[in-house]
C-alpha cells in the first residue's frame, strides 16, 4: 500500500459507471484511480473493469499497446471484472466469439439475458456471509462454463453469476449500483491479502471469508 493507509485500485474509465466503482471502492477502505492508459497501470495493487460494451471497450484497448499491458497486469495482479468485464478476462468468449484479455477460466456468453429491456434486479443466495445480495443485472453475459480452479460465489438459474480464481473475481451483474458492498470489500480483502504476500490458493472461505464473516456481525 503505497500511500500507507489504503490499496490503490485502478477503475478501467472507459465505458460503464466507473464512478460508483470508485465510490464502492472508497466505502470498502480502497483508494480508487481512474485508469485510461497503459502508463497509469504503474503502481497499482488491484483493477476493476467495469460494464459496458465489450467490443467498444477493445477496439480502445487495442490502441497504443494498452491490451497487451494489462493482460501483464491481470495475469499477476488482483482484477475484478463486472458485466463486460467479465467478458474481457474470461478464456473463451461466445455469442458472436472475440478476443480477450483470457485469465479467467471461463467461457461467457454475451448478451445472453436478452436485451436492455430484459435487464433485471434480483436477490439471490449467496455464498458470502451476510444473508441474500442484490443483483443488477443490464445485458447480462452468461457463464456457461468454468473451470475446477473457480470458485462459484453466487449462480442465477445454475449458471455462476459470482465467481474467484485465486487473484481474479468477475460478475455478470453490476454489485456497483447496490448499496450492498460485500462484493466489493471481498475483492479488497484480495487486494489487501496480495499485498501481504497471502496470494495463496486458500479457499475463499479459509482465506477471506472470516474476515467478512466478523464485519457483518
Amino acid at each position: 500500500m503505497e500511500n500507507g493507509k489504503h490499496p490503490l485500485v485502478g477503475v478501467l474509465a472507459i465505458q460503464g459507471d466507473y464512478a460508483a466503482h470508485a465510490r464502492a471502492l472508497i466505502d470498502s477502505g480502497a483508494e480508487p484511480v481512474m485508469i485510461r492508459t497503459a502508463e497509469e497501470l504503474v503502481g497499482l495493487d488491484g483493477l476493476i473493469i467495469p460494464g459496458g460494451e465489450s467490443t467498444t471497450m477493445l477496439r480502445f484497448l487495442e490502441r497504443d499497446g494498452f491490451l497487451g499491458e494489462l493482460k501483464k497486469f491481470v495475469e499477476t495482479k488482483p482484477a475484478f471484472g463486472t458485466c463486460a468485464g467479465c467478458i474481457l478476462l474470461a478464456k473463451e468468449v461466445l455469442h458472436p466469439a472475440q478476443p480477450s484479455l483470457s485469465v479467467l477460466d471461463a467461457a461467457v456468453e454475451r448478451n445472453a439475458y436478452g436485451r436492455q429491456i430484459d435487464s433485471t434486479i434480483l436477490s439471490a443466495e449467496t455464498s458470502l456471509p451476510g444473508g441474500p445480495l442484490e443483483m443488477v443485472f443490464i445485458r447480462a453475459p452468461r457463464m456457461t462454463k468454468v473451470g475446477d480452479d473457480v470458485e462459484v460465489l453466487a449462480d442465477r438459474e445454475g449458471f455462476p453469476v459470482l465467481v474467484r480464481q485465486g487473484h481474479l473475481m468477475a460478475a455478470t451483474f453490476h454489485p456497483e449500483l447496490s448499496a450492498d458492498r460485500r462484493v466489493h470489500q471481498l475483492f479488497v480483502d484480495i487486494v489487501k491479502r496480495n499485498l501481504n504476500g497471502r496470494r495463496s490458493s486458500q479457499p475463499v472461505e479459509e482465506a477471506v471469508y472470516t474476515e467478512l464473516d466478523v464485519r457483518t456481525q
